[in-house]
């Protein structure tokens, strides 16, 4: 309906520029918006208000013009000029009906379309370091961004999915000697750490890594074995000790490093590394999340991706030395301080893998690049945007999205959870307790910028409270009618139905025209402003609106045109809240 209301005025707009009444070169961009007040019609337009400066008129004067040779329409009733200048627009109630068959004819394609066509977006989510399973944090933003870039896709963009692996860098070094002291435990070596304290304290304590552990011994017995007193000599205290754990940690991985050597550390290292990225991986394809590319931090350096980058921001000017290590001008870009690039030791930051990551995205051709983060990275983001402005690219390109963590509650009781601990509800214990469906529903539900509160109790309810499940039962109550149809030997005739839509005037039936005519313009809000949770709303609101009618009205009546009109419009209820669900990774189920 906005596309005709849309030509209609396009249609009008270019006979005056025509006849010389409005500027020539103006090309407004026409927006038309749904009416709240059924007074004053369906659909309203400002567009007089957009001419009034360039044509140097009155709104009200251009809208009179508008509307006196806006061209006749099938689906309009009338036309009325309101307030200083609105045009607005009463469609006829044919109009609405039309609404079902053009659901029909398109199928699971109603509602999608060109709008970005052409253009290629990358988003890119989850990312998580593969040093442990994925949580339930991981979920929100996988739930998020797999819903975020299927929105986009179902209107015209051209979206490549990626996962950011971070395969390089201190935390993964965390893991490998963390693999490894595991190992040693199942050699017969004894950490010797003071009263009941058995690990580093910052080491990973999960039960993930004696399986790791296991496996390594498994394949090579106790060819990787060290004593206690090699590994522990002129080790600083860790923090139960009084010392520092950071130092500690870093101390027992430059150990690791020098015991091993290169070629047995790489082996431990890329045991962890390809462990855990494995299991993340049939994690989230379990979870109905896929991506186009696994991107290595490992490739930034070995294909000279960060020397490049550096080399380009030291041409530039945007760096320079103190205290022996490469620093980058953020602060000129707006960041609150100076961020190193190269420390004092020689080593690259993960700040400067990061900028190189972000350049190659531009040299890839992306006309917009979406990051979804976690919130407590928040901070990082000026600095990035600085970054790619240091190196020319256009910082507006990146679009940072940041998702709150989710709080699980279990009978009113907030859940505990610490990752470094081991003591965290994996997203595939999640999964595996209230279903995919559930889960991937309750992530989307609110702004990702929202906290989360995740009720398990209220997602595993079969009650109307659940909203996925009020949702899914309105699909499966339509599927219920036609069996009851075939129980009772009756039949559908869908051309028949289309042809009597006229005989559905009820409030009831009213509504549900008008809410299914809405779904093109929610799915392209929810994908241009990247907000899953307005399509969550429209099918709570579709759901509720088809379940009235479903308890005021008798479908299988005796009247052939109106019951085989009520099945047309039960078909098209069906077919929306299919195609929504689906764009939410949810099931819709035929039986409940």
């Amino acid at each position: 309906m906005k596309a005709e209301i849309t030509s209609l005025l396009q249609q009008a707009i270019q006979s005056l520029q025509s006849d010389g009444v409005l500027p020539a070169d103006v090309s407004p961009n026409i927006q038309i918006d749904r009416t709240r007040d059924k007074s004053h019609g369906d659909f309203a337009c400002n567009i007089a208000m957009m001419l009034a400066k360039p044509a140097k008129m009155k709104p009200r004067d251009i809208a009179v013009k508008i509307v006196t040779i806006l061209p006749d329409s099938p689906v309009v009733e009338k036309v009325e000029i309101a307030g200083p200048g609105f045009i607005n627009f009463f469609i006829t109630a044919n109009a609405q009906t039309m609404v079902v068959p053009a659901i029909l004819e398109a199928g699971d394609r109603y509602g999608r379309s060109d709008l970005g066509k052409g253009k290629r977006v990358q988003v890119e989510f989850v990312s998580a370091n593969p040093t442990g399973p994925l949580h339930v944090g991981h979920g929100r933003g996988a739930a998020y961004g797999a819903t975020v870039a299927d929105l986009l896709a179902a209107v015209g963009f051209d979206v490549h999915r990626e996962y950011y692996v971070n395969d390089a860098g201190r935390q993964m070094d965390i893991l490998a000697t963390s693999v490894w002291l595991r190992y040693l435990g199942l050699c017969g070596v004894e950490l010797d750490y003071p009263g009941e304290q058995d690990f580093p304290s910052n080491g990973y304590k999960g039960d993930y890594v004696w399986d790791i552990a296991a496996t390594l011994h498994r394949e090579n017995a106790d060819a990787m074995q060290k004593s206690w007193a090699e590994i522990s000599d002129g080790l600083p205290d860790d923090e139960p000790a009084g010392g520092d754990k950071e130092l500690h940690i870093d101390a027992l991985i430059n150990k690791a490093k020098t015991l091993l050597r290169d070629d047995q550390y790489r082996l431990v290292f890329d045991l962890g590394l390809n462990y855990i990225l494995d299991d993340i991986r049939d994690d989230l394809e379990h979870f109905g999340v896929t991506y186009d590319e696994w991107y290595s931090e490992r490739s930034l350096a070995d294909s000279g991706a960060v020397m490049k980058a550096l080399e380009r921001l030291q041409a530039s000017g945007h760096t320079y030395e103190k205290g022996g290590a490469i620093w980058f001008k953020s602060s000129d870009f707006g960041d609150e301080k100076d961020r190193v690039l190269v420390r004092d030791n020689g080593q690259t930051t993960y700040f400067a893998s990061d900028i190189a990551y972000h350049m190659h995205k531009m040299e890839r051709g992306f006309e917009r690049v979406i990051d979804i983060w976690g919130a407590d990275h928040h901070g990082y983001v000026p600095r990035v945007k600085a970054a790619l402005e240091a190196l020319g690219d256009d910082p507006k390109k990146l679009d940072v999205l940041l998702v709150q963590f989710a709080i699980l509650y279990r009978s009113g009781e907030k859940v505990q959870m610490s990752t470094r601990s081991g003591s965290f509800v994996t997203l595939r214990q999640l999964r595996k307790e209230v279903g995919n469906d559930a889960a991937r529903f309750f992530y989307v539900m609110r702004k990702s910028e929202q906290h989360l509160d995740f009720d398990l109790d209220l997602a595993m309810s079969q009650s109307n409270d659940n909203p996925m499940y009020y949702i899914q039962y309105a699909h499966a109550r339509v599927c219920s009618v036609f069996r009851q149809l075939e129980e009772k030997g009756l039949s559908h005739d869908a051309q028949n139905g289309l042809a009597e839509l006229g005989q559905l005037d009820t409030s009831h039936e009213q509504a549900l025209f008008t809410n299914l005519g809405k779904y093109p313009e929610v799915l392209e809000n929810a994908a241009i402003n990247h907000e899953p949770h307005q399509l969550v709303h429209y099918l709570r609101d579709l759901a509720n609106d088809f379940h009235t009618y479903y308890n005021a009205h008798q479908f299988l009546v005796e009247d052939v045109a109106v019951r085989d009109a009520r099945l047309s419009l039960n078909q098209a209820v069906r077919q929306v809240l299919a195609n929504g669900l689906k764009l939410l990774g949810v099931s819709a189920p035929e039986s409940m």
